[in-house]
């Protein structure tokens, strides 16, 4: 499993899993290290699928939706596939009052996003 500071990543199969481990993203510093560590990872892979869980986050900013989006374009361009787990029914709110929900593929738990890469 791959150490970072602000993400905790490993793999299930051919599947990237990535872990925030912080509570809140919302400073440009955070932003810019989970950008750094995610693009890193994607570095190492060719047309990766990733799953997100944001199981340890409560709150983040809307600059993390702008990244999110990134990175779903460079997941994308690579014939990978991005989905999204463990989300906070608060944050959720988030993603549906900007339609977000309707670009990303997200789900409950990290085993009912992992059945739906098959």
């Amino acid at each position: 499993m791959d150490q970072f500071r602000r993400i905790q990543a490993g793999k299930t199969g051919d599947i990237h899993m990535v872990l925030f481990k912080d509570k809140k993203i919302l400073d440009d510093t955070v932003l810019d290290e989970i950008k750094s560590e995610i693009m890193t990872l994607i570095g190492k892979a060719s047309g990766p699928d990733m799953l997100l869980d944001f199981g340890n986050v409560e709150f983040m900013s809307s600059a993390m939706l702008g990244l999110l989006g990134t990175l779903h374009r460079k997941i994308a361009a690579g014939h990978g596939r991005l989905k999204m787990c463990n989300i906070r029914p608060e944050i959720f709110q988030v993603f549906k009052l900007t339609n977000l929900d309707k670009l990303f593929s997200i789900h409950k738990d990290a085993p009912t996003a992992l059945a739906t890469f098959t």
